[in-house]
Formats: structure tokens, C-alpha cells, sequence
């Protein structure tokens, strides 16, 4: 642990902080990986299985990393898509 964090640390107690943990942050909230969210993208995967993540991100107008946490957070469970198979649209 260097000295200066430990004055850092110093500094923030002075100044009233009760603990080390992270502040609330400001700015905006992470909304894009909602449920209306995920039941579109399940849905055009489950009508195009081979359809990429780019381009999922793009039909539907959200950020390609979250349709990634989506598909491989959130819907890939080999189980449900055994279970389930996949419906032709």
C-alpha cells in the first residue's frame, strides 16, 4: 500500500467520508439491457439463428456490446435451447 493513497484515505475522513467504499456515480443509468430488450433480441435469434451480433445491434438500434451480454448472459443457456428448439418466423 503506498503513502499516498494512505494520505489520500486521510484526507477523505477529514473531510467527513464514513467509508471506503465507491460514492454513487453520476450520470446515466444502464437501461439497455432490460427485458423489452432481451424478448427482441430472442426473438430475431430464435427467427434467424446465424444472424450476427453486429447486425442484431444494428436491425434493432443498440449498442453491440449490450446485445453480447445479452445473448451470452442472458439467453445462452443450452438447456432452455434444447429444451425449447428454435421456432421458425
Amino acid at each position: 500500500m503506498s503513502r499516498s493513497r494512505v494520505y489520500q484515505w486521510c484526507t477523505w475522513f477529514g473531510e467527513g467520508r464514513t467509508s471506503l467504499g465507491d460514492e454513487p456515480k453520476s450520470g446515466r443509468p444502464k437501461t439497455s439491457t432490460n427485458e423489452e430488450n432481451t424478448t427482441r433480441v430472442d426473438e430475431l435469434i430464435r427467427c434467424d439463428r446465424r444472424m450476427k451480433i453486429r447486425e442484431i445491434a444494428l436491425k434493432l438500434e443498440i449498442p453491440k456490446s449490450t446485445v453480447h451480454e445479452i445473448v451470452h448472459d442472458t439467453l445462452w443457456d443450452i438447456g432452455r435451447c434444447l429444451q425449447d428448439g428454435f421456432q421458425k418466423c
